[in-house]
């Protein structure tokens, strides 16, 4: 924990010292009443006290001040709080090999309804885009706070021939920066770029511009490597089976999906990589990332439980010094 005005808390030597003072009366009262040697004398002329319990009221309100100055110093802690402001740019495979059906009912159906839960458990502030891409990439929704955009941008995804992984990195990048550049001409303008994350979910090998291109100008690793510079970490969801196959040209071609690929962009370009084989898992590592995405550790005021301590302390010394002695203390 830290404070913001630390310098308070030297409030707490007065409040020592006020305990130390109250310890020192109540000796000196013993000493006085050792000295008065007619004891039955002094019990029938002295007020009943309730023992031990008429110090209550004293110790909660000390109590009070130490807990009321601590809040006064302005302590801060560490708490989840939620983004605003934060750019994350969805991108989904709609190549054909998204027609398997070693997911059911398919991958790309198991992969819609699952994206439309991660649109909904995102938190409200932070901007969600949609990118489909299969030979070519498009923005179908740029980032928005509105998720029945996405949603519906999700229910109409098309599949279509060939997988163009560094293209669709690419052209998220690029929506991301045009976005981010309408924030910064807002009123509430930082001056500096909002955070922004691509989340990409893929089931095959790039194939557009080839399988060995990855590192071509528009290759998947030449595009990890762009985000990685550009501070826009890609986080990839390896979607699919080693079994997946589709119907193609009359006969079964097979579409196992490329682990090492994905997870090779996610460390080019500083995000995660996560594997799915189900529409259960993926929907496990969607709310794994919205809980990352939507949220942020950040220190923020910790002043009101202290605040409300004090302040039940300090009634709870009044009313025991009202009920104890008939009196305030």
């Amino acid at each position: 924990m830290t404070f913001t005005a630390p310098w308070w808390l030297l409030g707490l030597l007065v409040v020592a010292a006020l305990a130390a003072a109250y310890g020192w009366l109540l000796r000196r009262r013993r000493r006085d009443v050792v000295r008065f040697t007619n004891l039955e004398l002094l019990e029938s002329v002295a007020p009943k006290r309730p023992g031990r319990w008429r110090h209550l009221p004293a110790i909660a309100l000390i109590a009070a001040l130490a807990v009321l100055t601590v809040a006064l110093a302005g302590p801060q802690a560490m708490a989840k709080v939620p983004r605003n402001r934060a750019t994350v740019m969805l991108v989904i495979d709609v190549s054909l090999s998204m027609k398997a059906t070693d997911v059911a009912p398919t991958r790309l159906a198991a992969a819609q309804a699952a994206a439309k839960q991660f649109a909904d458990q995102l938190t409200p502030g932070v901007n969600l885009g949609l990118v489909s891409f299969a030979g070519t990439a498009a923005v179908l929704v740029s980032p928005t706070t509105d998720r029945s955009a996405v949603k519906n941008g999700v229910d109409n995804l098309q599949l279509a021939e060939s997988t163009a992984t560094g293209e669709a990195i690419f052209t998220a990048m690029q929506s991301i920066d045009t976005f981010s550049r309408s924030l910064q001409g807002g009123p509430d303008a930082a001056g500096v770029p909002p955070p922004a994350r691509i989340v990409l979910l893929s089931d095959g090998t790039q194939t557009v511009p080839g399988p060995d291109g990855e590192n071509e100008p528009r290759g998947s690793f030449t595009a990890a490597a762009e985000a990685k510079n550009r501070g826009v970490p890609v986080s990839t969801i390896s979607f699919g089976t080693s079994y997946g196959t589709i119907e193609l040209d009359g006969g079964r071609t097979p579409v196992a999906v490329d682990d090492a690929s994905m997870e090779r962009i996610a460390q080019l370009s500083g995000g995660r990589f996560f594997t799915a084989a189900t529409e259960s898992e993926l929907r496990a590592v969607y709310s794994d990332l919205s809980e990352e995405l939507g949220y942020e550790e950040r220190e923020v005021d910790a002043s009101r439980p202290w605040m409300i301590g004090g302040f039940v302390l300090l009634i709870g010394g009044l009313g025991a010094g009202i009920l104890l002695g008939r009196r305030l203390p």
